[in-house]
């Protein structure tokens, strides 16, 4: 049973290693893709497809469906998600993507190398492992988008005091990334970014709503639509930033409030089951071998 359970392991590891490597080993070259094009024109005197033609693409169409199911391929939803975590690099989304194949290849081989190992056990470890990453991206998300919303108000002031210097609104933003790189480099990182994007021909608005669908946060989608309506209607950009900090600032301490009222119903669970039983221990213990010694007594 244990050495049918390796082979085929290694026969699915090895037709799914070959599947992945399929679009890479059997892609046709620039020209053979040019003579197909013109081959599977329109024109009357078109010549018939092969077989062998007709199966590489019948090969290559399920392979590619097949990497984008394991996020090995690059679309705009797997883009945005890595965006979302800071994570714009080709270098961490191959890595993540190497990870969504061999976690579960490493639970797999865990669940038969632990006692009592099943077959259930090896599909279980390795569906986990396989959730891993993902779990692990979703999570550092989160944990950005929360780290942007508490440290954007400060990056709003730093942004009044500066358009109140004198600044440009794009030179003012440089000047606050630069400011907030030890103290919110994700801010530092967004600023950054949007600053790259205009350089790159792209309007003001258009690299603020993109910096806004990319980061997920609501109160940057507030600030883009306030931007939008200050440019618009010709309000001082002053007035509608300082008003927009504070409102941001009174939503932050409404936060704090919120969670440190939390804590007092979150404190009970380890009052009752850790806290109090020791107390109890504490108080009652003597007693109780007093009362049993004396009971040992009176027999």
């Amino acid at each position: 049973m244990t050495l049918m359970f390796y082979v085929a392991l290694m026969l699915t590891v090895f037709l799914v290693l070959a599947l992945l490597l399929a679009p890479v080993v059997l892609a046709p070259s620039q020209a053979a893709r040019h003579i197909l094009e013109l081959v599977q024109s329109t024109r009357t005197d078109k010549r018939r497809v092969g077989t062998k033609e007709r199966v590489i693409g019948v090969i290559l169409s399920f392979a590619t469906g097949l990497r984008s199911r394991l996020g090995f391929v690059e679309d705009d939803d797997f883009r945005q998600r890595m965006l979302a975590a800071g994570l714009n690099s080709r270098a961490s989304a191959s890595t993540y993507r190497a990870s969504r194949f061999i976690m579960p290849v490493i639970g797999a081989v865990l669940g038969t190398v632990l006692p009592h190992h099943s077959l259930f056990m090896a599909f279980s470890l390795g569906a986990l492992f396989y959730l891993m990453p993902d779990v692990w991206l979703r999570m550092k998300a989160k944990k950005r988008r929360e780290k942007i919303r508490n440290g954007l108000p400060d990056a709003l002031d730093l942004l009044v005091v500066c358009v109140e210097a004198g600044l440009g609104l794009d030179q003012a933003m440089m000047r606050v990334g630069k400011e907030l790189i030890i103290s919110h480099p994700e801010i530092n990182q967004e600023f950054a970014q949007i600053n790259l994007e205009q350089l790159a021909g792209k309007a003001r608005l258009a690299a603020w709503k993109s910096a806004a669908q990319r980061t997920g946060v609501p109160e940057f989608s507030l600030f883009v639509t306030m931007l939008t309506q200050a440019d618009r209607f010709g309000t001082p950009i002053v007035r509608a930033l300082s008003r927009f900090a504070d409102e941001l600032r009174l939503k932050r301490r409404q936060r704090a409030e919120e969670l440190a009222a939390k804590t007092r119903i979150k404190i009970l669970f380890p009052l009752v089951f850790f806290i109090f039983p020791c107390i109890f221990i504490v108080l009652l213990a003597p007693a109780v071998l007093s009362i049993m010694q004396n009971m040992k007594e009176l027999r």
